[in-house]
């Protein structure tokens, strides 16, 4: 009988975002259990520490986040209750993807007036693959330092997982070419990593500042602004609200283009590679 059941996963893993989650899944295999904190279709920045998210960080042996504060607003809660202490900030079991990549857009200074910013800088690193490959390499090693007897298996997939990824990453650099110098008005600054990945240009952003909600006003601002400055479409990640980038494309007689912006943004956006395959065929559908 025991040989005929299922072989018990070695491994728990908690991920904040569907990025972390799916990257997870690419190194750990059949060797984990993944529970993902937040779909594509909510704002990371305002996921509320729930009971059955305590419940879920309770027995993760392994939680993987953003960091650089993107998740300051819950998930200190959720680590003090869930009573887990191996995963507090400093264990072993706490993954930051941004102690891996180097982050941009640190501010000069600190100042509530200018919004909602990160001191850290940008946290959203996932839309650069270069950076997704820093983190995938820390994170098989973390994965196998806390899973000793699976440490083989890990590194397999770690190394296989990059070797493909790597080969993506040169198909899709070829692909975007026509992209270089795109000029795009964004909804938040989530888009960051994307725009400069791609040598792509942002000339505007529907919020007047990170986090203030877009109004007639600033909408109305902007597109003056778009009269000097043209831009070729209003692009916005899948969780955000539709109406002022259809708002401000209406007016400005441009494309309003939705992105996945992580994996499960749209239905063909299924895993990391896909996440990529998809967000570049939305794009190169604006620059034709």
């Amino acid at each position: 009988m025991a040989a005929a059941l299922p072989a018990l996963a070695a491994l728990n893993i908690f991920a904040c975002e569907p990025e972390w989650g799916a990257l997870a899944r690419e190194l750990g295999g059949d060797k984990v259990t993944i529970y993902t904190a937040a779909t594509a279709l909510q704002d990371v920045h305002r996921i509320e520490a729930r009971p059955s998210l305590i419940a879920r960080a309770r027995n993760a042996d392994l939680m993987v986040c953003t960091g650089a504060e993107l998740e300051v607003g819950w998930l200190p809660l959720l680590q003090s209750q869930s009573g887990n202490a191996s995963i507090r900030p400093g264990q072993p079991g706490y993954f930051e993807a941004s102690d891996f990549v180097e982050l941009i857009e640190k501010p000069a200074r600190l100042d509530r007036s200018l919004g909602d910013i990160h001191a850290a800088g940008n946290p959203h690193v996932h839309l650069d693959p270069r950076n997704v490959a820093e983190i995938a390499a820390g994170l098989g090693e973390r994965m196998a330092k806390i899973d000793p007897k699976e440490a083989a298996h890990y590194r397999q997939r770690t190394k296989d997982f990059l070797d493909r990824w790597q080969q993506a990453v040169a198909r899709w650099q070829k692909e975007a070419a026509p992209l270089k110098g795109l000029p795009l008005v964004v909804h938040h600054r989530n888009l960051a990593y994307l725009v400069a990945w791609l040598g792509m240009r942002e000339v505007g952003a529907l919020e007047p500042k990170p986090g203030l909600p877009p109004s007639t006003a600033s909408l109305t601002e902007l597109l003056a602004r778009l009269k000097q400055t043209p831009a070729k479409a209003v692009v916005r990640a899948a969780y955000e609200d539709p109406r002022p980038s259809e708002w401000l494309a209406q007016r400005a007689r441009i494309p309003a283009v939705m992105l996945p912006y992580t994996v499960g943004g749209t239905d063909k956006a299924k895993d990391l590679f896909s996440l990529y395959d998809d967000t570049l065929a939305r794009l190169l559908a604006i620059a034709r």
